[in-house]
């Protein structure tokens, strides 16, 4: 969208906002600096990097509360889990909704006069037209462009962006995401030693719960894993691809291919989206607070 705007096909937005999570792959910074050098300056748009803090930092640090991500979970009772999913929305959401109402000026807690408002451009194609939602707030309206203006659906995108030059742009997530695949995993381990080393060592840090909630004696009911198998991360079957993974590496995403194997392999579709977040922490049964008993 922001390459579409800066050409001309849409029209001009005044600002791009980049919610950082502080942990996300260094590929993904990267990224960002070369659209803000290539594509945002010369058409004249700030990109806004905004932030609540280092999610990393903040699960470690006994006196942070804690937003949790959506770890699995290995109950005593041998059962499977997972945490509630509460990042997307503390890092995410929050700190675009604070740096939306300082750009209206009317920064939190003043009150936003009826009909002022800025409309937010949320990238979802044809495929996925029902993640197409309104905003859950007046100041924001939310406006889907390849939707309604382009009718684009994930391969028009992919062929635009390699147009551009843009083929190896890299999923937004954080380096440790609960939802990466075993690609992803893969990726991290065989091309960025320093960043799996940053995982491996996460995963052992987290096995039993955060740290606030440790400190203060409300111990996970359980073990935390940031890898579906549920095992150390050092230890997981992330080189196990079974046939229909393999499959699913031939083709579109979800194309004709059983869900949970893509996943298992793929991981969750295009990193996460702070307005359509595709990993679902219900589909197991979630606990409160990093895994404590709600």
């Amino acid at each position: 969208m922001l390459a579409l705007s800066a050409e001309g096909t849409l029209p001009r937005v005044d600002y791009a906002i980049f919610a950082d999570t502080g942990w996300e792959p260094k590929a993904v910074y990267d990224h960002l600096d070369r659209l803000e050098r290539e594509i945002a300056q010369p058409a004249g748009i700030p990109i806004l990097r905004v932030s609540s803090g280092n999610i990393r930092a903040d699960a470690l640090d006994p006196g942070h509360r804690f937003a949790s991500m959506p770890l699995h979970i290995l109950n005593k009772d041998g059962r499977a889990g997972m945490t509630r999913r509460q990042c997307t929305g503390e890092y995410k959401i929050k700190p675009i909704k604070k740096k939306v109402r300082e750009l209206l000026g009317h920064p939190y807690p003043a009150r936003i006069p009826k009909g002022v408002f800025v409309e937010q451009w949320v990238g979802i194609s044809t495929d996925e037209f029902h993640r197409a939602k309104d905003a859950d707030v007046k100041y924001m309206r939310n406006r889907h462009p390849l939707i309604t203006d382009m009718n684009w659906s994930r391969s028009d995108c992919v062929r635009y962006l390699t147009s551009l030059g843009l083929a190896d742009t890299p999923k937004s997530s954080c380096l440790g995401c609960p939802f990466h695949g075993n690609a992803q995993w893969r990726h991290i381990r065989d091309t960025s030693p320093e960043e799996w080393q940053d995982v491996v060592e996460f995963d052992a840090a987290i096995r039993q719960g955060n740290a606030r909630a440790n400190a203060s004696g409300n111990h996970l009911l359980g073990e935390a894993f940031l890898h579906r198998s549920r095992v150390p991360l050092s230890d997981a079957p992330i080189d196990h691809v079974t046939a229909a993974e393999w499959a699913a590496r031939q083709r579109e995403l979800g194309d004709g291919q059983e869900p949970d194997a893509v996943e298992a392999e793929l991981g969750v579709a295009d990193g996460c989206s702070p307005w359509a977040c595709r990993g679902d922490a219900e589909a197991l049964p979630v606990q409160g607070d990093f895994g404590l008993a709600s």
